[in-house]
């Protein structure tokens, strides 16, 4: 049985990007705890993805620093060897997707990809298109897929080998009302196991429901924090980001 975590699974400490002359990043400082769902919010371009891709070495930072732990001891993700990558899960814009494949055949090859041996790799490909009700779509190329059914399939191979950090950027976009409830409930089992979530979305009232904890990004700057269980987060949210254009 694999041990629990006990220090953070993810920190970042003063972490500065820039794009030419766009501050993309101005010294950001985030954790992610063990069994945490830690939701970035903010509004189109405040850095979200960028914060992302330098949690997951696909990024260099220009300043600052920024550790994993899944389990193995702090690493930078830049230099971090496969054992950790198979612990770890992303979900960054693009769906992962073989459009000549079908859906079972291509998150069987994620499994495979994620270092599962070739035995395991069917039934956990099984086990996820189950719980994430892709099994009726399971011989459909992905190709054929809507959207909606294409996003969530791209989140069954970000978590088919079971990971114990995930990072999911705006992971309930194009579902619909039933696929973001049960995207939502899938996501709460998954951390109630074990595992550690840094989820990025727009929607307040979804990371309401799911986050333990809010950070509100705004020109690549931390401005706030926000409390799920507050009264009218959206209010909240357009007081920190206006108080921040305004200094």
């Amino acid at each position: 049985m694999t041990a629990p975590l006990t220090a953070p699974v993810l920190s970042m400490t003063g972490v500065r990007r820039a794009f030419g002359p766009e501050q993309a990043l101005d010294g950001v400082d985030l954790t992610l705890e063990p069994g945490e769902i830690h939701a970035l919010v903010g509004l189109n371009g405040a850095g979200k993805t960028t914060l992302m891709r330098i949690a997951l070495g696909m990024l260099r930072a220009d300043a600052g620093s920024v550790r994993l732990d899944v389990g193995a001891g702090p690493v930078n993700p830049l230099g971090a060897p496969p054992a950790t990558w198979r612990r770890v899960g992303h979900l960054i814009e693009t769906p992962f997707a073989y459009p000549e494949l079908t859906v079972r055949e291509t998150v069987r090859c994620a499994a495979l990809l994620h270092g599962l041996a070739r035995p395991a790799a069917g039934p956990a490909a099984d086990r996820v298109l189950a719980e994430l009700a892709l099994d009726h779509w399971a011989d459909r190329r992905t190709q054929t897929l809507s959207l909606g059914n294409r996003q969530r399939v791209g989140l069954a191979c970000a978590v088919v080998h079971e990971p114990r950090l995930m990072v999911l950027d705006e992971p309930s976009n194009a579902l619909d009302p039933a696929g973001v409830v049960r995207v939502r409930r899938w996501l709460a089992d998954a951390v109630a196991r074990g595992a550690a979530a840094l989820v990025s979305s727009h929607h307040l009232d979804e990371m309401a429901r799911l986050a333990d904890r809010i950070t509100v990004l705004h020109r690549g700057r931390v401005v706030g924090t926000l409390d799920p269980q507050s009264a009218d987060l959206e209010r909240q949210f357009f007081a920190m980001v206006y108080a921040e254009e305004a200094a």
